[in-house]
This record gives structure tokens, sequence and C-alpha cells, in this order.
């Protein structure tokens, strides 16, 4: 993660992890993660809905999500250790974007469940293409 880091700030790409939980939870997911990016939460889901982002009952326990995270015990690989009454909405949507300083949108991914990211290289390309639209 410190490397993706590294070569965004190269490109002056400012990361901000939108959370809609709360601060105990967005503070565990941070020393689960290592995660040193800003972060904003946003438990009224405004920056959510503002994007198009929803909940999704049918996408999160698709079969193929399922399949994957029953691969996690297979590989030891744990889950994020949440207690359960911090879980907040386990069926809400997140996405990746990218957003010059003017605000304009280069990048827009909404998940289509929640394993589906952009590529690095995707993200890249669009910050990319930001440095040379201002050259």
């Amino acid at each position: 993660m410190l490397w993706l880091q590294a070569v965004l700030e190269a490109r002056s790409v400012r990361v901000l992890v939108v959370a809609f939980g709360g601060l105990q939870g967005a503070q565990m997911w941070r020393e689960q993660t290592g995660s040193t990016f800003d972060m904003l939460l946003d438990p009224q889901r405004k920056v959510y809905r503002s994007f198009g982002l929803g909940s999704s009952y049918a996408k999160v326990m698709k079969f193929g999500c399922l399949l994957r995270y029953s691969e996690y015990g297979a590989v030891d690989r744990d889950f994020p250790d949440m207690p359960h009454k911090m879980l907040e909405d386990i069926y809400q949507l997140g996405g990746d974007f990218l957003l010059d300083e003017a605000g304009k949108v280069l990048l827009c991914h909404p998940s289509k469940n929640p394993m589906d990211r952009p590529s690095v290289e995707a993200i890249l390309r669009a910050a990319d293409s930001s440095i040379s639209a201002h050259l």
C-alpha cells in the first residue's frame, strides 16, 4: 500500500477514504489495514448518495462474492476483526473516484460488488490524463 501512496503522491494525487460508519470503527479499520490516507466520516451517506452509491443485498450476497470470502480460510487470510456491535450496513457498496482540483471527475468506478475495484493502471492513467491536460 505504501508504494501506491508514494506513486500517487508523486502525481500530486490526494487520496480521501470516505467511510459511512462511526469514528471507533474507522479507527479500528485504519489499525487493521495500516492505511494512512486521509479519511472523511459520512454517517448520513451524503457523499455516497452524491456519487450514486447504494446498498444491495443481491450484489453483496452473489455466489461469486461468497465463494471468494470462503477462500479466505483456505489461504489463511483473516477477515477484518470487527465487533458485531460496530458492523454497519454490510450491503453498502463503495466505489473509487478520482477528481481533479476543480472537482471534475476523472475516474468514476462505482463498485458492482464488494471486491470490484479499478486497476492501479486505470487510476494512474486517469491521474496522468489530468496532469497532461494541464501542461
